[in-house]
């Protein structure tokens, strides 16, 4: 079970998703209405201040081993939450941030996880908007995986002769058929024109990769 603290678009988004995928969600925030709106959504809703440890204790939110504090945009209310949930010993505190300092002073308090939805995802889209892919995901240190269509010096011979990973630095993970699923990529894989295709390594080489012609 996670608690969601602030329910406003990005917490409720987060916790009628984690509903839809099967996890029971408690929902705090201070507004009766926003509450009650979602109350016959999720598995349990209260009205409270969330920056107020002892609210939170009597809600039992110390039990809880992950929690997600949704509040953004006023900053004082995203900083006491996390530190009532730090105070309650909660081990694995996600939290949103809407600037890069918001972001430094939550880790600077102890929050396990910082995310900057916005931020995030204008980068994404950017990475989407220049090239070829279909979908992109960075991970730490300039690493990403990318779904894009095989450039057609690739296309009709098996990945083995291709020397992908010496001409572009990538590697190929999976392939999708049209009108089929993913599959693991192997050496003999040869790949068509209409596939689909996930491809991995970093970021200026998987984008070289995904924008040629």
């Amino acid at each position: 079970m996670v608690v969601v603290l602030g329910l406003g678009r990005f917490g409720k988004s987060l916790a009628l998703e984690l509903m839809d995928q099967g996890t029971e969600v408690l929902g705090l925030d201070s507004s009766e209405p926003v509450v009650q709106k979602l109350a016959h959504r999720l598995t349990h809703a209260a009205v409270v201040d969330t920056t107020d440890d002892e609210s939170l204790r009597q809600l039992s939110v110390h039990e809880y081993d992950r929690a997600v504090v949704g509040i953004g945009s006023d900053l004082e209310a995203s900083l006491l939450t996390a530190s009532a949930l730090i105070n309650l010993g909660v081990p694995n505190i996600w939290a949103k941030a809407i600037s890069h300092s918001h972001a430094k002073i939550l880790t600077q308090i102890g929050v396990h996880h910082v995310v900057r939805p916005e931020h995030d995802m204008g980068k994404r889209v950017a990475h989407l908007v220049r090239g070829r892919m279909i979908d992109y995901i960075e991970f730490d240190d300039g690493f990403a995986m990318v779904k894009t269509s095989p450039p057609a010096s690739v296309v009709g011979r098996p990945l083995s002769e291709t020397a992908i990973r010496t001409a572009f630095g990538v590697t190929v993970v999976a392939i999708k058929r049209p009108g089929e699923g993913f599959t693991y990529a192997t050496s003999d894989t040869v790949l068509a024109a209409d596939d689909t295709i996930i491809v991995s390594g970093q970021v200026r080489d998987v984008e070289r990769f995904a924008n040629q012609a």
